[in-house]
């Protein structure tokens, strides 16, 4: 079980949702081990190579009086040696530098990881408020429906009314109990996505929604804020990534020598050998491989660097389009709450009201009754919509240390 700060109070926040999510997340964790695979690799790549250990028996003779004899010839020798590689500093700094390059890819995913766990609790939890909040909309006018079946039998009872009235009643409590069926049937499904995210707190009761009426977004410093969209992140951590290699395959253009000590012993009537040497690979050929090489990783990073581009300026016309939306549907429904809602309140009420005064019929009062639960649901549903642009606006960007971090590792 999760410790559950929320269920002393029986109720689940947004914010504690989000933390429950993420804290159950299991990718999150195989990233943590991505990257501390990378700082492993890192430590490794900066190391020279093992040394390689040779030994052997040399012009072994083979025929004659003294074959197989290993102290009878005097060209024969038996021999030990070891060959070291020595690569260059700035090869080894750069493989280095190529898997922590990779681990900050990798913490740049877990932070898009980390984003789109909040963004889609804060969505499932949003669709579940909203859903009971309709189906308690729909309970109150269900309980005035009934209310109203009641009133047009005693009506029809005491010749007030007709049949027809009390028939139109409860077809319009059918209309609603229809509406209430499909409603917790939204409420279900919710349910259902908030406890395949968070596990057993998905069940509990909601706490308040939050203030959706501020974003943390500056239409006017927008390019702040694109810079830190976890796929221009991710992108811009390719780059540096395509940049390293480059350099690497630059440095790779300058051979790495081998230095060799051996020692040979002969027969004890001959003097034992020693040698050293070097070695180094001869690069013929440089125009069609190194620099090829250089030039595919330059290209690879200039590649990189376009679709970075690329990807900020639709990035910034899809954030200027969800902006122009979630204002949009703010100012809307304002417009359905204070105007719309009170409009078919005060229509109902008058129609209520000349009703029983005798002016008016039922069915008026009833039409009345289902424009208003229309206009009720309407705003809630506009509320809703805003609420979800909310979400997708404020848990979008990253925040300013995100995909920097990781659990610290020894590395010495």
């Amino acid at each position: 079980m999760l410790p559950l700060s929320a269920a002393a109070q029986n109720e689940l926040s947004l914010a504690e949702a989000q933390r429950l999510a993420v804290e159950r997340s299991r990718q999150l964790a195989g990233q943590d081990a991505a990257v501390a695979a990378d700082r492993d690799l890192a430590v490794s790549a900066t190391q020279n190579p093992d040394p390689v250990l040779s030994v052997g028996i040399e012009n072994l003779p083979v025929t004659g009086a003294d074959q197989f004899s290993v102290g009878s010839d005097f060209m024969t020798q038996r021999s030990i040696g070891v060959t070291q590689e020595l690569t260059r500093g700035d090869k080894k700094r750069l493989r280095g530098e190529h898997y922590e390059r990779e681990a900050d890819k990798t913490l740049a995913e877990k932070a898009e990881a980390t984003l789109i766990i909040r963004r889609d609790t804060a969505l499932a939890w949003l669709d579940r408020y909203y859903a009971e909040a309709s189906a308690e909309l729909i309970g109150e006018q269900i309980l005035q429906a009934q209310g109203e079946i009641e009133a047009a039998q005693t009506a029809y009872r005491s010749g007030r009314g007709s049949q027809s009235d009390v028939l139109a009643a409860r077809t319009a409590l059918l209309g609603l109990q229809d509406r209430a069926s499909e409603i917790a049937r939204k409420v279900r499904t919710a349910k259902i996505t908030l406890v395949r995210q968070l596990g057993e707190p998905g069940d509990l009761p909601l706490a308040q929604r939050p203030v959706i009426d501020h974003i943390p977004i500056d239409p006017g410093a927008l390019d702040k804020h694109i810079a830190m969209h976890p796929d221009i992140l991710i992108l811009a951590r390719q780059e540096d990534l395509a940049a390293t290699d480059a350099r690497l395959a630059q440095a790779n253009k300058q051979s790495d020598w081998s230095v060799g000590l051996s020692y040979a012993q002969r027969g004890s009537q001959y003097s034992n050998m020693a040698s050293i040497g070097v070695s180094v690979p001869l690069q013929w050929d440089q125009a069609n491989r190194q620099d090829r090489e250089v030039a595919a990783k330059l290209a690879q990073a200039d590649q990189i660097r376009a679709q970075r581009e690329e990807a900020m300026r639709a990035a910034t016309a899809e954030v200027r389009t969800m902006i122009a939306e979630w204002e949009s549907a703010r100012e809307r429904q304002a417009r359905l709450e204070h105007e719309l809602v009170p409009l078919a309140t005060e229509r109902t009420e008058a129609e209520l009201s000349a009703y029983r005064s005798g002016k008016s019929s039922l069915n008026d009062v009833l039409v009345a009754r289902r424009s208003e639960v229309d206009a009720r649901l309407q705003a809630l549903q506009m509320q809703a919509d805003a609420a979800r642009l909310w979400a997708l606006l404020n848990f979008h960007f990253l925040q300013n240390d995100a995909g920097r971090t990781a659990p610290e590792k020894d590395t010495q």
